[in-house]
């Protein structure tokens, strides 16, 4: 009998979250069902979830940067049904795939001053590249990389990894990093001074967070690059293609060139894993050196047709689009109501965005009540106050957001750049109740807190 997919989706639905918990993730699966995010999705398209009582979300995460260009693009749709009805030949192992090389070309166009693309699956198989690419480069091992970092949980990627949270129980056998305070200038003098440094790996907004560097400070780890022979490597997975207003982030500093630039997420047009590490020739041929060096560093599936083909019509999506444009746009009028709100929520400290990667920062109010109901949450979890704004959204405004990072009181917004003004209005009004929720103390955001609290308690002991 034909495997019938639709069908075999449908029939699983029910009871998948308890298949997933006992084979697949039981403590995710625990997680989501904790915060009431279990929810059973049938369909995604545009900036738009569906759930299986057809009510439908607005999603404010775009699947931490996968979906750009939202979900089910027709565009990129119609190229991959288009590579599947010609019937490539496809991994075909001893050949020079044509859409890689087309893609290549794309990328490094985008990108002036790099010449070379190496494909992979993700974001940190790009950051693993890097790392190997270039201490063969410079003939050095060390590796500097900025508090709050993220590039990744592979092994080497975890060696740059700006949480301790994630790093735990792997050290010390973990490659050697050495970590500096975003815009600490000394500590990146001293970083340096240390010796053997063969990258400086960083976002130019912080996933976590949505922190952004100074511009010179980037500028002064560009010079410390060129003055000891070591890489600057900017990791784009979740700021390139458009996301901050700018085809890549870093072009928001003038004047500064990377020598390595990873891409990914955006690239695959929501549809098939796809990773790129786009650097110098220079850099590249110190990897493939001979002709028996041809496969020193390798992915099998790093040129699928179906995952060049995604790349391809994203870039032209983008383009044909101006999803930059409208980043920008529409990142500014979520940024200019959230600022017009911050004057009447005492919770609200601080708005950062660039386009459509946008930060809200909470901290502790002025009012006694207020203040005293921020320090008892504050004392049961670091982790809990963020989620009191964004379970609410979620339930009762249909919104889906996320908490910034481990101990952060940060809500990060990360829309499809797609997005119309009325979804940014959409977002604004439910965000606006939600903070007079949680502005009115004892209430039932506080009640929510409390049964999150004991659900923390319990989870420690």
């Amino acid at each position: 009998m034909d495997l019938n997919i639709p069908r075999a989706f449908e029939e699983a639905r029910p009871g998948a979250h308890e298949l997933y918990r006992e084979h697949v993730g039981p403590m995710w699966a625990k997680m989501l069902r904790t915060i009431g995010f279990d929810r059973q999705w049938v369909r995604g398209k545009g900036p738009y979830l569906w759930d299986e009582d057809g009510v439908r979300y607005l999603d404010f995460m775009s699947g931490w940067g996968v979906f750009n260009f939202g979900r089910a693009h027709p565009a990129i749709s119609r190229a991959l049904t288009e590579v599947l009805a010609a019937d490539l030949p496809n991994w075909a192992a001893f050949d020079t795939p044509p859409l890689a090389a087309l893609l290549a070309e794309e990328l490094t166009r985008g990108l002036p001053g790099l010449d070379r693309v190496y494909f992979c699956n993700s974001g940190t198989e790009a950051t693993e590249a890097a790392i190997k690419f270039a201490r063969v480069a410079t003939g050095k091992h060390g590796m500097v990389y900025l508090n709050r970092a993220f590039h990744g949980l592979t092994t080497g990627a975890l060696a740059v990894n700006g949480d301790a949270a994630f790093r735990e129980g792997f050290e010390p056998s973990l490659p050697t990093g050495v970590e500096v305070d975003v815009n600490d200038y000394a500590g990146l003098e001293r970083a340096f001074a240390a010796g053997d440094i063969a990258l400086f790996i960083f976002e130019p907004i912080q996933g976590k967070g949505v922190y952004i560097p100074e511009d010179d400070f980037l500028r002064k780890a560009e010079e410390l690059c060129r003055r000891h022979g070591a890489l600057l490597v900017c990791d784009e997975v979740q700021t390139g293609l458009g996301r901050t207003g700018k085809p890549f982030a870093f072009e928001w500093v003038e004047g500064l060139q990377p020598d390595i630039v990873l891409i990914s997420k955006a690239l695959s047009g929501g549809y098939v894993p796809v990773g790129a590490m786009v650097t110098r020739a220079d850099v590249h041929e110190a990897m493939y050196t001979s002709m028996d060096q041809g496969v020193r560093h390798a992915c099998t599936f790093g040129m699928g047709d179906l995952a060049m083909a995604a790349g391809l019509a994203s870039l032209r999506v983008l383009d044909e689009e101006d999803l930059a444009g409208n980043a920008t746009r529409i990142g500014g009028m979520i940024r200019e109501g959230l600022e017009a709100m911050m004057p009447r929520f005492e919770f609200m400290s601080a708005v950062r965005q660039r386009g459509l990667m946008i930060g809200i920062e909470f901290g502790e109010p002025r009012a006694l009540g207020l203040r005293g109901a921020w320090s008892t949450t504050h004392r049961i979890s670091p982790d809990l106050f963020a989620q009191a704004i964004v379970i609410p959204l979620f339930d009762d405004h249909r919104i889906l957001t996320q908490v910034a990072g481990h101990h952060m009181d940060v809500v990060k917004l990360l829309p499809p750049l797609n997005i119309t003004e009325a979804d940014a209005e959409w977002f604004l009004e439910g965000f606006e109740k939600t903070m007079e929720a949680l502005h009115r103390f004892p209430g039932p955001v506080w009640e929510l807190v409390k049964r999150l609290g004991k659900h923390a308690v319990a989870a420690r002991i």
